[in-house]
């Protein structure tokens, strides 16, 4: 009776071994629930997340793709462009050389018709009552009806150019064979004289006269090309008022008359030997055709496709498909006199997305969606602007800005992303099943384990609970005996140690206090004295670094030094990183010599100035002494520099550029940061200094690589030079105030005084970095020309 008892207490619900299977094996079965529940959802958040981490990747590498392809089209266009613009300059180089030496015209005209008579010598032609020279000659030459006199002889100085013009038919064979493949190449006289000589030969005043009736007694300018002479003669007069900065100038696209072809032209004008008035117009023309192919050849996917258009959204080039999916509907303006142009614009099309294609987007990807067979189909854009050029349609001379647009749809260029995404769908569902089988098994398995171990852990927990209480009644010799070799029994065993270590320190405790105590008074002790001698280390470094700042701010230029020359307004400002910089900048004024340097030493702090005043002292020295040469100032400066370098042991170099000004003259040299110039009517330019020098300290001769390059500085002019402390100064965002806002900000403020320009660029400087730290030294100087 007594054992049947003690058996259901046993395994009754208030047993232990019942309460450890209830709790431990809740405890597990939750615990699997929780994390297999856990580890389900992880996966799924796994697969979203890396679902948008591949879209995102793909989707940007897509992106970059279209415009790198974009960058090398408009890249291709603009060397067939850039080299029809050269072979252009160099034709009109021969003939102005002939214009501006009126003797060697005289002889090579008398040599070109004794040599070749066909070329200077025209016949009448009683029905078109013009005349021309016979073919056989590499150029045709036509002179109109009302350049010739009363016997149908050109005029003594229609002659005189017809003759001196010749020189045309040595030079344009070559260039018309050689170089960007060109249509014809011509010489156009000036609006008193306007013969035109073409090469090669063709029947040209015949097709003139079938095509355009009238054109043999009108003016030809004024006919075929109203408003460019005029817009010419203006450049004569005033060469600022030219739209881009080149002599160049582009007509439209329009119907070549001779070839029946679409072309573009490209004039330069020629100047009389004063340079006052026109003196007519080297030419050349190539086909749309050439500019077509470029466009045309290109594929993206398996149907994105170029096209070129004007600024007014005139298409110049796109391929059949591309007209198609655009819905552009072509029309040509056939005109009764001048050129035929072509009408082909992106504002005129179908589809109502195009019509409002923004072409000053220049590289950034648009959305755009495209009707396709009564279905909306998205399509990605990317417009990339070519050099802007001088274009002619009709009346003056504008600016042209051409773009290069690349199409492509979406379904093809982010195939490789719905593919990737599928596959990863696919991979997280197996997962997810996986995952449950896993769970569920390990279910199985932690049941069976719990039910196994009970007996055994019980048993070894019952004799320490045991032990424990003795350890309560103060029984420090008691020690339990399990003898499992699982965690159970190691705890046995960490329980008669602690039992032991119990017993040793309540024996010794009073001498462990004692001896505790007196480790901890000579331990503070210790700390006390190291306190003592970390301050007075920190106040001797905070003074030596003090010192350092002051000799290094006492050796800048001071007020008086930037206001010496009455020809310059110097205003300046440095900033370093720590206590001591690394930027150099110096005014040194020896007579009417005035020198102006500027350079960064890598990194910053003590080394960084301590080289940074041995350059001030080196370059004080050297103008003290004379030194005149901008290439042996730098490379006497250097070969100091370097020998202190390797003295002092430290791995320090600079860059440094000069800037020498006489009174008349700015000569540039040594490598630094590009500088900026100012010019009184607001251009801006960039001086690169890459090329010019290299870096101080590096090599014990650099005189090899030392170069210098003279740039006009005249009244009203402003430079800008500064450290890459400026330039690289971040945001909170991380981002770089970079040099085309220090650019933007030199062409917003050049109008005010050096001083006003500094402060201006500081301030904008200041406000973009906030508070953020600064990580680099900030030098800015700026001179202007009084």
């Amino acid at each position: 009776m007594t054992e049947t008892t003690s058996a259901k207490r046993r395994l009754g619900l208030r047993s232990f071994r019942a309460k450890f299977l209830i709790v431990v094996g809740g405890a597990v079965l939750f615990d699997l629930m929780v994390s297999g529940g856990l580890a389900l959802w992880n996966v799924q958040r796994l697969s979203r997340n890396a679902t948008t981490e591949v879209g995102q990747g793909l989707e940007k590498a897509s992106q970059d793709y279209i415009s790198s392809y974009v960058n090398s089209t408009a890249t291709q266009v603009g060397l067939l462009i850039n080299q029809v613009h050269s072979d252009v300059k160099a034709l009109a180089g021969v003939l102005q050389a002939q214009i501006d030496d009126p003797t060697r015209s005289g002889a090579i005209g008398s040599a070109m018709d004794k040599a070749s008579p066909g070329t200077v010598t025209v016949t009448y032609d009683p029905v078109g009552q013009w005349a021309q020279n016979a073919p056989g000659t590499p150029s045709v030459i036509s002179v109109w009806g009302y350049l010739l006199d009363k016997d149908h002889r050109p005029l003594p100085q229609v002659q005189a150019d017809i003759e001196w013009s010749a020189v045309l038919d040595l030079v344009a064979p070559s260039l018309l064979h050689n170089g960007a493949s060109k249509l014809q190449m011509y010489y156009i006289g000036p609006r008193e004289r306007p013969i035109f000589r073409t090469a090669p030969y063709t029947t040209q005043a015949q097709t003139f006269d079938k095509l355009y009736p009238g054109h043999n007694s009108a003016d030809f300018w004024t006919f075929f090309f109203p408003g460019l002479y005029e817009s010419w003669q203006q450049w004569a007069s005033s060469p600022s008022s030219r739209p881009v900065a080149d002599y160049i100038t582009q007509t439209a696209p329009y119907t070549d008359a001779i070839t029946g072809k679409l072309i573009v032209s490209f004039f330069h004008p020629l100047w009389t030997s004063d340079r006052q008035h026109v003196a007519g117009a080297a030419g050349a023309d190539i086909t749309l055709t050439q500019l077509a192919e470029i466009v045309e050849n290109v594929k993206v996917a398996q149907s994105g496709f170029g096209f070129l258009t004007m600024s007014n959204g005139n298409v110049v080039a796109i391929n059949p498909i591309g007209e198609k999916t655009l819905g552009l509907r072509a029309a040509s303006d056939a005109a009764a006199k001048g050129v035929t142009g072509l009408d082909r614009s992106l504002r005129n099309s179908l589809q109502k997305a195009v019509t409002t294609l923004p072409l000053d987007a220049d590289g950034v990807i648009q959305h755009i969606s495209l009707t396709e067979q009564g279905e909306a189909v998205p399509y990605l854009v990317v417009i990339k602007q070519l050099r802007p050029t001088n274009l002619w349609v009709e009346g003056p001379i504008q600016r042209e800005v051409m773009s290069l647009g690349i199409v492509v749809p979406e379904r093809e260029i982010y195939a490789s992303l719905i593919a990737a995404k599928e596959e990863i769908s696919r991979a997280t569902n197996r997962i997810l099943l996986y995952q449950i089988m896993a769970v569920l098994v390990s279910l199985m398995i932690v049941t069976a384990a719990v039910f196994a171990a009970s007996k055994r852990v019980t048993g070894g927990i019952s004799a320490l609970a045991t032990a424990a209480k003795r350890i309560q009644a103060k029984d420090y010799s008691v020690r339990v005996d399990i003898s499992t070799q699982d965690e159970v029994g190691e705890a046995g065993i960490a329980f008669n140690r602690m039992a032991e270590d119990i017993s040793f320190h309540t024996e010794n405790l009073e001498k462990l206090v004692s001896d505790r105590t007196q480790e901890i008074e000579a331990a503070k002790e210790e700390i006390s004295i190291l306190n003592g001698q970390l301050k007075s280390e920190n106040l001797r470094l905070a003074a030596e670094l003090n010192v350092a700042r002051q000799i290094q701010l006492m050796v800048l230029p001071r007020a008086k030094e930037l206001a010496a020359n009455k020809n310059m307004e110097i205003a300046a400002y440095m900033r370093p990183a720590d206590e001591v910089g690394g930027d150099y900048y110096d005014v040194l004024q020896n007579g009417s010599n005035l020198k102006i340097g500027i350079g960064d030493v890598t990194g910053h702090g003590l080394e960084s100035g301590v080289l940074m005043l041995m350059v001030q002292s080196i370059a004080r020295a050297l103008q003290e002494a004379g030194e005149m040469d901008p290439a042996k100032f730098l490379a006497d400066l250097n070969r100091t520099i370097f020998k202190n370098i390797e003295r002092t042991r430290t791995d320090k170099h600079l860059t440094l550029s000069f800037l020498d000004y006489d009174g008349k003259r700015l000569t540039i040299s040594g490598q630094h940061e590009d500088m900026i110039i100012v010019r009184k009517d607001g251009r801006v330019e960039r001086i690169e200094t890459g090329d010019l020098g290299f870096p101080v300290g590096l090599e014990p001769d650099i005189a090899s690589f030392i170069a210098t390059r003279e740039i006009a500085f005249e009244k009203g002019d402003m430079i800008v030079l500064h450290t890459d402390g400026v330039t690289e100064a971040e945001n909170l965002k991380g981002e770089l105030f970079g040099f085309e806002r220090l650019l933007e900000d030199a062409r917003r403020l050049h109008g005010g005084s050096a001083e006003e320009v500094v402060k201006g660029i500081l301030d904008h400087l200041m406000t973009y970095i906030g508070t953020q730290k600064i990580h680099d030294d900030i030098t800015l100087v700026v001179m202007r020309h009084r």
